[in-house]
Order: C-alpha cells, then structure tokens, then sequence
C-alpha cells in the first residue's frame, strides 16, 4: 500500500491540484477572507472550502470561476503554470490593500492620487552633514 501511496503523491495531476489548492488560500488570505465567509458565498460547507486548499477535493470549472471572482483574480492567475506569475506580494502592499479596501471610495481615491504624487516626486533628499 505504501508504493501506491508514493505514486500517488508524484502524480502530477495530484501535485496540480495541490498547487491549485495553495493558490486559493493565498488568495483568500491575501483579501483577509474566513473559510467561513467563502463557504457562505460560494453555498458550500466550510470543510469543502478546506478541502478544495488542502488539494484533498478537486475543484470543478464553475467553482473556481466563482471563487476568481470572488477573489478579484483573473481566472488565468489559478491556470497559468508560468515560473514567477504566482510570487506573493510585499507586506507593504499586503498591508495597503487591507487598509485601504474598508475605505469608501471616494477615500481610496484620495489614496491614490496621493501614491501617485510620490511616485512623481521621487524620494526625498537627504542631508549631507
């Protein structure tokens, strides 16, 4: 039983899966998002949540076309298997967009053109003492 054990886990369809189940959590995760909360918008149990991020349930077209679109990802993001489309953002982004995502809009706005004037800016001078 333990080689049929093995050969399961190098099965590539099996390792897909699980790399599609890592990048539903991180996704989830990134958007500050419960199990819970997806279940209840997706109309699943939770353990079905877990289970599709663990790699243990293999995900069907229309839920993972539900959950990009929960996520605010383009489906393309859960499909591609390109080296580096997949890295995970800096903290300092992570951190932006949980802030500012509670804000209203007219907020973020305001947010932006603030980011937007930095960048134009550039950094500030330093003192040469």
């Amino acid at each position: 039983m333990s080689n049929r054990m093995n050969s399961r886990e190098s099965d590539p369809m099996d390792l897909q899966q699980s790399r599609l189940g890592s990048l539903l959590k991180e996704a989830r995760e990134y958007l500050g998002l419960s199990q819970e909360s997806v279940a209840a918008k997706l109309g699943m149990p939770r353990a079905s949540v877990s289970a599709l991020e663990s790699g243990k349930r293999k995900v069907s077209s229309l839920e993972l076309k539900r959950l990009a679109q929960l996520y605010k990802r383009p489906l393309s993001h859960f499909l591609t298997d390109e080296p580096g489309s997949h890295e995970p953002e800096d903290r300092t982004t992570v951190a932006l967009f949980r802030t500012t995502k509670s804000l209203t809009d007219e907020d973020r706005e305001q947010v932006l053109r603030f980011a937007q004037f930095l960048k134009r800016a550039g950094r500030a001078p330093t003192s040469s003492r």
